[in-house]
């Protein structure tokens, strides 16, 4: 019987973050040696080289799309069609590991899908997908998003898909049909719903039912929201981007070659901080 192939998949859709993935390159080589596959957009050719220099770096075309946010999504939503490994973990470019995660590619021997949940994992008050005041939407987040055709519960979760690890098979190329399928329907209701996949993501988990691990935070610790936190285990993955990354972080990927890239960056790169389509 043949090895298991696995490796790691990341999403880079124009110049904003390209500090970001930069560093996650690094990040993910001080502590693996996986193949990488970024999916990529809207970033010059003449700037491949500088991610190609990390080792066994795949760039492979994300879909096209001048609002570089909608791109990204539309690369998440394709993420099963894209990745060659019978075990991917799936990581957002503006994450920093802090550690080996070779853990979770062990649990893939187990369950079919692993995820964190959201710093708002109640679906029925994720004000945070729709469009205008939050106060004004609390009480109908959910009839909102089940009026426009998510099949969501009242004690459906809201999970964060900057880490998605999974295996290939049947059962999870479904749930990754039926993500692309409810995303669309977020794209089609732009009036009420903000352009983000956390209702798609939570819709298909409800249509497939996977067989998936929820990890804990230490998995996917988004440094903005550390009061929401009560975590007492090492942080494993941080996600946080680069600019505000608290210095034990950037230490871990720094490097002559990074070090170098971060000058360059200061006079000639845009990064999240000032990212206009982060807002749309």
């Amino acid at each position: 019987m043949s090895k298991e192939t696995r490796g790691f998949i990341t999403i880079l859709t124009g110049l904003y973050s390209f500090q970001d993935c930069i560093h996650f390159l690094a990040a993910i080589r001080k502590f693996h040696q996986e193949p990488i596959i970024i999916l990529i957009d809207r970033v010059p050719k003449a700037l491949y080289p500088l991610l190609t220099a990390f080792k066994n770096v795949i760039l492979k075309p994300a879909p096209a799309n001048e609002n570089t946010v909608l791109a990204s999504r539309l690369a998440k939503v394709a993420l099963y069609s894209f990745s060659e490994f019978d075990k991917t973990i799936f990581l957002d470019s503006d994450i920093c590991l802090l550690t080996d995660i070779n853990d979770v590619f062990d649990y893939l021997d187990e369950f079919d899908l692993l995820l964190t949940e959201d710093v708002q994992p109640v679906i029925s008050k994720a004000t945070n997908l729709l469009r205008g005041n939050q106060q004004e939407n609390l009480p109908k987040v959910l009839q909102i998003l089940q009026s426009v055709g998510l099949p969501l519960q009242e004690n459906s979760i809201q999970y964060n898909s900057g880490l998605i690890a999974f295996r290939k098979n049947e059962k999870i190329k479904s749930f990754f049909n039926e993500f692309q399928k409810y995303f669309e329907i977020i794209q089609s209701n732009q009036d009420k719903l903000l352009l983000r996949d956390q209702g798609a993501f939570a819709a298909a988990i409800e249509t497939v039912r996977p067989n998936l691990k929820v990890l804990p935070p230490a998995y996917n610790y988004l440094s903005k929201w550390k009061d929401r936190y009560e975590i007492e285990e090492e942080i494993k993955v941080l996600h946080c981007t680069y600019a505000y990354r608290p210095q034990y972080a950037k230490n871990i990927t720094r490097s002559l070659y990074t070090r170098v890239f971060d000058k360059f960056a200061q006079v000639f790169m845009p990064n999240q901080v000032t990212n206009p389509w982060r807002e749309k």
